[in-house]
């Protein structure tokens, strides 16, 4: 296997005692697999090397104490960083480190750390300090886990705050969703409510004209049954009333003209005249028959009493 990738290496042959020392080995990855088989080598050198990053899996090599990853080109550490709670001494100088993982506020057994020549944000590297010396490098190692630990607080006071704010928007939601139910419940009630008396009305609409119908129906059954005689004779119509009245005053006004000219023709001096002697004659002639008429009247009815 090739050597850039570390599996071509005999680990067992630099293993010396409980120190594994693979610096200087032109490593552009770590071999996780081999070096989790050797859980005496407790102390592990990687300095010198082409590392860019770890492997995730790097922190299941949780027997490590001690680990040297200085002069590499790592940029960033696994987020489970932590996990590798027995660690006591961390080399990472001359990397390209920016920030560290959270969870290096886990590393509770941590005594000894050196972080120069990374750029560090400023704030971590104000924290850190500077380790020229055995002292200066255990002080890194509490001031930078107090202050990962304080990170990891303040982180998880705004997850807890993040949380709240979920259970409080999820409660505002539930309360809004049930205010919304209720508002529809009580407005397909009041649907209901009006669909109901709109229907009543109807019936009672329907129920008073079919009433009134039957009313009707009787009344004009009784109409009908009512005998003849109780009726009124039907009055003649106006214009036959006015045609006989106008003959009348015809007839009377002729008569009266005859009554006139009669009159005229027998008590005046025109009783000479030829008209009059006319009208003389016709006269006593119509009274010849009416007394020819009352003599035969007589007569018979002499001799139906016989």
């Amino acid at each position: 296997m090739s050597r850039g990738s570390g599996k071509g290496l005999s680990l067992k042959d630099k293993l010396d005692g409980n120190e594994l020392d693979l610096s200087l080995c032109d490593l552009n990855e770590v071999p996780v697999r081999e070096l989790a088989a050797l859980p005496k080598a407790t102390v592990l050198d990687l300095s010198c090397n082409n590392l860019i990053s770890l492997p995730s899996d790097f922190c299941s090599l949780m027997h490590l104490v001690k680990l040297d990853l200085s002069k590499n080109r790592l940029q960033q550490l696994p987020l489970d960083f932590g996990r590798l709670v027995n660690l006591q001494h961390l080399d990472l100088l001359n990397n390209r480190l920016v920030t560290l993982p959270v969870s290096f506020a886990q590393l509770k057994n941590l005594k000894w750390l050196d972080l120069k020549d990374n750029p560090l944000d400023p704030v971590l590297a104000k924290v850190a300090g500077d380790c020229l010396d055995e002292n200066q490098c255990k002080q890194a190692a509490v001031k930078v886990l107090q202050h990962m630990k304080a990170i990891q607080s303040e982180q998880d006071r705004q997850r807890q705050r993040k949380l709240q704010a979920e259970r409080e928007m999820e409660k505002k939601r539930e309360a809004e969703q049930r205010a919304k139910e209720a508002q529809e419940r009580e407005l397909r009630k009041r649907e209901k409510a009006e669909e109901k008396e709109r229907r009543r009305r109807e019936y009672d609409a329907q129920k008073a004209a079919k009433q009134e119908v039957e009313k009707k129906t009787k009344k004009e059954t009784v109409h009908t049954r009512k005998p003849a005689s109780n009726s009124r004779p039907p009055q003649p119509p106006r214009h036959k009333s006015s045609w006989s009245r106008s003959v009348l005053r015809v007839l009377l006004f002729v008569l009266f003209c005859i009554l006139c000219t009669l009159a005229a023709c027998k008590l005046t001096e025109l009783q000479h005249q030829p008209l009059c002697v006319s009208v003389n004659t016709l006269y006593e002639d119509v009274v010849a028959a009416l007394q020819n008429h009352k003599t035969l009247q007589n007569m018979l009815q002499h001799n139906s009493q016989q």
